[in-house]
């Protein structure tokens, strides 16, 4: 359980910080490397070369994992980022003087995210990050896996063909 742990931590506080979160941008950045870096411990803590199916659960497990971590960071952060959040809204309030009314009205009602936005967010992360993280997952078994020698219990060569 410690590789998806670590991978659903790396997932989490990496997509819930505001500037370093943009990543996800970036076909999911963090998920996928999340997925990738859970494979890794995997493989790390098993002598036995990872399966492209053990990485792909082992990913999904972390983008779960991610999801909730995302949730609780940014519940956290958002008394911190509030204030913030509002002396941005004002200053480009003060700068456009020409907004549309409706642009105008929508940016002096953003709050922040209430409790049906957080359900939804988390709802949405949950279902692209366990996709996007499984595929990182199986990444990463490809790209980290170990291969054991024969004669620690690795695969063994067939023998060469008779010409």
């Amino acid at each position: 359980m410690q590789a998806p742990l670590l991978g659903g931590l790396f997932i989490g506080i990496l997509s819930a910080l505001p500037v370093v979160g943009l990543g996800n941008c970036c076909c999911c950045l963090w998920i996928v490397t999340g997925g990738m870096l859970a494979a890794y411990f995997d493989q790390q803590n098993d002598p036995r070369p990872i399966t492209v199916g053990r990485g792909a659960i082992v990913g999904l497990k972390a983008g779960v994992i991610g999801a909730l971590v995302w949730l609780v960071v940014s519940v956290v952060l958002e008394p911190v980022l509030a204030p913030v959040r509002e002396r941005m809204i004002a200053a480009a309030l003060r700068i456009a003087r020409d907004l549309p009314p409706d642009a105008r009205a929508a940016l002096e009602s953003a709050d922040g995210t209430s409790s049906l936005g957080y359900a939804l967010n988390f709802l949405l992360f949950l279902c692209v990050g366990a996709v996007f993280s499984t595929v990182g997952g199986m990444v990463g078994a490809a790209f980290f896996r170990n291969d054991v020698p024969p004669a620690i219990g690795g695969p063994i060569a067939p023998p060469p063909l008779p010409e």
